[in-house]
């Protein structure tokens, strides 16, 4: 490729980078634009954007994303969530740090299996009924399930979408991230329980009268279809043990997802229909624009000069490229969403670790993945569960302002990548 191609793709990802980041555009559309600029002015063609594993569309991503968003559409109807909220808010018999304790280990659990935005979309509603009940304001709790669902995410292959591009550009399995990165998300759960307990504390009063009007509720109540239950959550354990034995079966993750929601779909009354509603089809179209538009990059070489930049900044030190990468990409998924910047810099980690001689499991990996998905929690628009929770709260007449969610999360992030970098050193270096 000619430097006028290269500096014409930069031009184009950064135009589309910025109306993506602005908002006013809609992320898919502004991807998808991005896209067809890249085929129209050659920075890559037809052959590498849809065939290329390396520089292209990554299907993988796509299919899986499509498996499992089925399978939560299916088991969104039978009430399951709201079960678990209410079912936590009696056993924390009505005290708000308990319940608020409670939901942050809910929605952190809940989203090490499922999509961070897909756990807040069924928590947040039965969150805002609860603090209505007991008379609170939902934003402390809100925020918290946000955080914690970002920090759960973190734990696995399929619980934040940085990690399921980091997963397939770095050919790691599910049960790498298990090993690598459960603990340490384990870890920081409790860290944000304590963050809270002092960040909300003056929010966080009893009304024992109050706490008497919740204990009232019937969890059992909320289930709407027990056969639909048991179906959803036998076809959800065997998808999870299909990933785990992911060395045995040798499955791709999209394949197993695919083949779950098609047995689900199938063996269940639900409408095909009615299960792929729950299909969020502008962030599929968004994911797949933006591949293109990274593969443009990787096309034209941009991506390579810069992974030998970043080399080079490093000054060939292991451990320097990565803090750099983990608190670098902390402070930039603070400012953009986490998504986009972590499809751009995953090509970028996987030549820094072929570099120093690591390629598949490297602890670069583990950098960029604690990096994008714990920097989320930074700003109100670091990560897409971010914003889908502070839309709810506004739809609901209890909204969160930009800055309200930032005073918090900058905290929360400063304090949580700071542990998490302690942790890479500690566990790859000092000890390994």
């Amino acid at each position: 490729m000619s430097d006028w191609h290269s500096w014409a793709a930069i031009a184009v990802f950064v135009i589309a980078y910025v109306a993506i980041i602005s908002e006013r555009v809609h992320r898919a559309a502004a991807a998808l634009a991005g896209a067809a600029a890249m085929l129209a002015i050659s920075a890559t063609d037809d052959k590498a954007a849809f065939f290329d594993e390396h520089s292209g569309i990554d299907w993988n991503v796509v299919f899986l994303l499509l498996g499992m968003m089925a399978i939560v559409g299916v088991l969104r109807q039978t009430g399951l969530f709201e079960y678990l909220a209410i079912w936590a808010v009696k056993r924390a018999r009505g005290k708000p740090f308990r319940v608020m304790t409670m939901l942050i280990v809910i929605t952190a659990s809940a989203s090490a299996l499922l999509d961070n935005v897909t756990t807040v979309l069924l928590v947040a509603p039965v969150t805002l009924l609860v603090c209505e009940r007991l008379a609170l304001p939902a934003a402390p709790f809100l925020i918290a399930e946000v955080m914690a669902s970002n920090i759960g995410g973190t734990a696995t292959l399929v619980g934040d979408p940085p990690n399921i591009i980091i997963a397939s550009r770095g050919g790691l399995t599910f049960n790498d991230f298990l090993v690598h990165l459960a603990p340490i998300a384990a870890v920081l759960t409790a860290v944000l329980v304590v963050l809270c307990r002092v960040m909300f504390r003056r929010v966080l009063v009893y009304d024992e009268d109050r706490a008497a009007d919740v204990m009232v509720l019937g969890e059992r109540e909320a289930i709407r279809d027990h056969r639909l239950l048991y179906q959803g959550l036998g076809v959800l354990a065997l998808v999870v043990f299909g990933f785990v034995a992911h060395p045995v079966l040798h499955y791709a993750p999209s394949v197993v997802a695919l083949l779950g929601a098609g047995i689900l779909i199938a063996i269940s009354k639900v409408e095909t229909g009615e299960a792929l509603k729950e299909v969020e089809w502008p962030t599929l179209a968004f994911f797949a624009g933006l591949f293109i538009m990274v593969g443009a990059l990787i096309e034209t070489g941009v991506i390579g000069e810069v992974s030998r930049a970043l080399a080079d900044a490093t000054g060939g030190s292991e451990l320097g490229a990565t803090m750099l990468l983990v608190f670098g990409s902390a402070v930039l998924s603070g400012v953009v969403d986490n998504i986009p910047y972590v499809a751009t810099m995953a090509p970028i980690t996987a030549d820094l670790a072929h570099g120093f001689g690591g390629d598949g499991v490297h602890v670069l990996w583990w950098a960029l993945a604690l990096g994008a998905d714990l920097g989320g929690n930074a700003t109100a628009i670091g990560a897409s569960a971010n914003v889908v929770v502070l839309g709810i709260a506004e739809r609901n007449q209890q909204p969160i302002s930009f800055w309200q969610f930032t005073k918090y999360g900058l905290v929360v992030t400063a304090v949580t990548v700071t542990i998490a970098a302690g942790y890479l050193w500690l566990r790859y270096f000092a000890l390994g």
